[in-house]
């Protein structure tokens, strides 16, 4: 606000202006510049894979799988504030790494609190937190997330306390805050990949119900890109 009224005093035009008209004018400085330092800290946080993926450079291009009127739900962000999850599969390098972050980097905008994990790395810091009695302190932390990203679902092979410890995470997050699954294998395939049912039934029907999917397709977009570079 001193910045800005510093500046009302160098340009003439705001000499004219009234005393209400001109603290008007502080006043919308100061929110948004509080605004955009929270969207700065939201972001920093985040630690988004793309931090600088954004839906307006969604390549939209057709046989991607991708619907418009869904994305525009997507972007709205009601499914935040409805807690839902969203799914998105398909294979390897098609760009849904991409979408999660950008859908992330919209919801920072929208200000909600995000976080971008690969799941190997969140089962490797469970299990660390196992070890070092910080467990329920980590899994508070998560659960407080408002979209927890979630990368390179279903990669490996599951041991049994990296199932429980996944079931712990998504139950505390079930029906108050959105996750997002990232995965080349197909969600009708995770069951099998938990390899236990009572186990995978819980999981599933935590994450799946009410779930948004999107199944990505097409060519590798880093192929696509290197033969219209060649071509070019």
């Amino acid at each position: 606000m001193a910045t800005a009224l510093e500046e009302q005093w160098t340009l003439p035009t705001c000499h004219s202006l009234s005393f209400d008209d001109r603290l008007g004018l502080l006043l919308d400085r100061k929110l948004a510049w509080r605004d955009n330092k929270r969207l700065e800290r939201l972001r920093k946080h985040a630690k988004l894979n793309y931090a600088g993926a954004c839906l307006e450079d969604l390549d939209r291009r057709p046989g991607r799988g991708l619907d418009e009127r869904q994305l525009a739900t997507l972007a709205s962000g009601d499914w935040i504030r409805q807690q839902h999850n969203l799914l998105l599969t398909g294979p390897t390098g098609v760009g849904k790494t991409w979408l999660a972050c950008a859908l992330g980097n919209q919801a920072c905008r929208q200000g909600y609190s995000t976080l971008y994990l690969r799941t190997p790395r969140l089962l490797e810091q469970l299990r660390i937190a196992h070890g070092d009695g910080s467990l329920s302190r980590t899994l508070q932390q998560l659960a407080k997330v408002d979209v927890l990203i979630l990368d390179d679902w279903a990669l490996a092979p599951l041991e049994d306390n990296a199932r429980h410890d996944l079931l712990e995470v998504i139950d505390d997050r079930a029906g108050s805050r959105s996750t997002v699954l990232t995965s080349q294998l197909p969600v009708d395939h995770w069951h099998g990949w938990i390899n236990d049912p009572t186990v995978a039934d819980a999981l599933l029907d935590r994450l799946v119900h009410s779930a948004y999917r999107i199944v990505m397709k097409g060519e590798p977009l880093r192929r696509k890109k290197t033969e219209e570079e060649a071509a070019s």
